[in-house]
């Protein structure tokens, strides 16, 4: 009977010291100096928009005066009323003042905003 007894006496310190030693690891990554990953993102396409919306001033040009816009990547020029070039993102745009400037630097009018 008394080695039963020793057997569960020491089945109780063998769990009582994985218990503090799983704890102990557990602090002790805890007071780790590395902070980990952080992981930021740019800004969201709507404060990007916003952006654009707060330089328009009421009748939907930009304050600056230039009138009409296009991909540098494309052949067509968008006025800022037209709804065709809103998907061209912000960083890809090149602006114009006039017509005839955007004609001269080799784009022509959507055909959806005529």
């Amino acid at each position: 009977m008394g080695s039963e007894q020793g057997k569960d006496i020491f089945m109780v310190i063998i769990v009582i010291l994985v218990g503090l030693g799983s704890f102990g690891l557990g602090r002790l990554s805890k007071n780790s100096q590395n902070p980990g990953i952080k992981i930021e993102y740019p800004d969201p396409i709507e404060n990007q928009e916003s952006n654009v919306i707060s330089a328009v001033t009421d009748v939907g040009r930009p304050t600056s005066g230039k009138t009409f816009f296009a991909s540098n990547r494309g052949t067509k020029y968008y006025s800022f009323g037209c709804s065709a070039g809103k998907t061209i993102k912000q960083e890809n745009r090149i602006y114009f003042n006039t017509r005839e400037e955007a004609e001269k630097a080799g784009y022509e009018l959507s055909s959806s905003c005529q």
